[in-house]
């Protein structure tokens, strides 16, 4: 299988604040110290979608589109994507509408990520309904169905299982369609909808690569069973790991990313948790992210 997508690097800034970044918004410290020197180097720049911490719920934590629109006229030249909107918690032409303004106003940079949302907890303290996952995941095919129809269609019409909208116009339209990013895992209902209608899979290997590899075959089978050509998705993995502090570490990052690319990964998105210095960035840029740049795109 041919994989057209370039190796690409993103960052996955937190919007939490807790008691080791002294409870202020860590992509708060991060936007003023870290990223403009990372993001000279990384593509995509991420953000997760909750409402408030998970230590306490007094924690900070920065509200995901707000946040991120304030990144998007900050740092002007990377993707931008959510890591990955609960849908539930937004109407689904509301998400649409709000998709389209952000990829205008970026220049056709924003990528919806997306998935079912999990956190029960959460939905029941902001009034939301919290069904079964085989609703919520049919609810998100509804949205994404609507969301391409109005970024697409002057006065788009839809009837759902779940949603319908009815001459839902989102003037002005994108130029450029944003790709939509499934957050999923469940190998009986969400990974089949990746295959379906992704456009780009987001997962983890949660210390697992032989249960990963069985998912992404997962996606691969179910676009083939939809007539899509499998290699058109874009395999998007997030790595949760502390930066490089030596040489040695490095050469051992670099391998493991590597093994992961020739399994299919083209994106990944680096969660390193909370430096406070661009130096242990810049030996990662160095040391990990160019060498990977380099093999994969000679």
């Amino acid at each position: 299988m041919v994989k057209p997508f370039e190796t690409k690097f993103g960052w996955l800034t937190p919007v939490i604040g807790n008691r080791w970044s002294n409870f202020q918004p860590i992509v708060m410290y991060q936007e003023q110290h870290i990223l403009p020197k990372a993001l000279e180097y990384f593509d995509s720049l991420w953000l997760a979608d909750h409402f408030y911490g998970f230590d306490a719920p007094t924690d900070p934590f920065m509200e995901a589109w707000t946040t991120l629109t304030w990144l998007a006229a900050k740092f002007p030249r990377v993707l931008l994507c959510h890591h990955v909107l609960g849908q539930g918690y937004r109407n689904p032409a509301l998400t649409a509408k709000m998709a389209a303004t952000l990829q205008v106003l970026s220049g056709n940079r924003f990528m919806l990520g997306i998935g079912a949302g999990w956190r029960e907890d959460e939905y029941h303290a902001y009034g939301f309904e919290f069904p079964r996952p085989a609703v919520r995941f049919a609810q998100l095919e509804d949205l994404i169905h609507i969301c391409r129809k109005m970024w697409t269609e002057d006065l788009p019409t839809f009837s759902g299982k779940h949603f319908s909208i009815d001459k839902a116009a989102a003037p002005p339209k994108p130029s450029v369609v944003p790709p939509i990013c499934i957050g999923a895992y469940g190998e009986q209902i969400g990974l089949p909808l990746v295959g379906r209608l992704a456009d780009v899979w987001n997962a983890s290997l949660q210390g697992d690569e032989s249960k990963w590899i069985k998912k992404r075959d997962i996606v691969w089978t179910s676009a083939e069973r939809a007539g899509r050509d499998p290699s058109t998705i874009e395999i998007s993995l997030t790595v949760e790991r502390p930066l490089p502090n030596t040489s040695t570490e490095s050469t051992q990052f670099v391998d493991d990313l590597v093994h992961l690319c020739d399994l299919g990964v083209s994106h990944f998105v680096m969660d390193f948790g909370h430096p406070t210095s661009a130096e242990p960035v810049m030996r990662f840029v160095d040391e990990v992210l160019r060498p990977i740049k380099s093999s994969r795109h000679s």
